[in-house]
């Protein structure tokens, strides 16, 4: 398992734990969001991506995002890299009028729901918390752990939101696993996403009506994501 730098002893959650204020982004995700000013559904070289955490970063800088978060499969190395290298590039740049995005945990987890593996994505969560220490192992869990009423209690746990991603991609349809999902605490669904890998990246227009009048049905916060595993963060490959 790996060891978790401690966490600096302070009285409030650092900004990457600060779910209000995701919550508050989240309010505000439409079609227009992603890429270019929001992006929560991202992977590094330290899960199945090919960027380097400094890399990601770097692109987020230039591309000019608001906000993100990395959401490597079981761990949050490469969420530290990328902190280290945003909260670097901060002052070095100091005098230089641009902002920094900022950047809240993130995890992708593969889950069970209804006997069939899906992801959850878990934002804004306190990574060290024992909630969560099954799932920060870089490994799939097993048996009882990976079914997503222990997942997204877990992240809960942990202070996080979590979010059921890409709806429209598994075994068993959306209509049926979104409320499955609401009845064990689900917050938000991956409203918008690219199913086919279009270039430019753009939220697949039947798939997100439908997810949209599901959110809206149950209530649900709505994120969006490019899925990025490859080396631009504007596309999915």
């Amino acid at each position: 398992m790996m060891v978790l730098k401690a966490p600096a002893k302070t009285d409030r959650a650092p900004a990457a734990q600060d779910r209000a204020a995701l919550r508050a982004v989240f309010a505000t995700i439409d079609a227009d969001s992603c890429p270019q000013t929001y992006n929560f559904h991202m992977h590094t070289n330290h899960s199945d991506g090919q960027l380097h955490p400094d890399l990601l970063a770097q692109q987020a800088i230039d591309i000019g995002l608001k906000g993100f978060a990395i959401t490597d499969h079981h761990q949050v190395s490469g969420f530290y890299a990328a902190q280290d290298y945003l909260i670097g590039w901060q002052r070095r740049a100091e005098n230089v009028a641009r902002p920094v995005p900022q950047l809240w945990t993130g995890m992708e987890i593969t889950s069970l729901l209804h006997e069939v593996e899906v992801h959850i994505l878990g934002y804004a969560f306190n990574p060290h918390h024992s909630a969560l220490a099954d799932y920060l192992t870089g490994d799939s869990p097993k048996g009882a752990i990976a079914e997503a009423d222990r997942v997204i209690s877990a992240i809960h746990q942990a202070g996080g939101i979590a979010v059921l991603a890409h709806p429209g991609r598994y075994r068993k349809s959306k209509e049926e696993l979104i409320p499955a999902a609401v009845a064990i605490g689900i917050d938000g669904v991956e409203t918008y996403y690219a199913y086919n890998n279009p270039k430019p990246w753009t939220p697949s227009p039947a798939q997100t009506a439908e997810v949209q009048q599901l959110s809206q049905t149950y209530h649900l916060l709505n994120t969006c994501g490019t899925d990025t595993h490859g080396l631009n963060l504007t596309y999915r490959v």
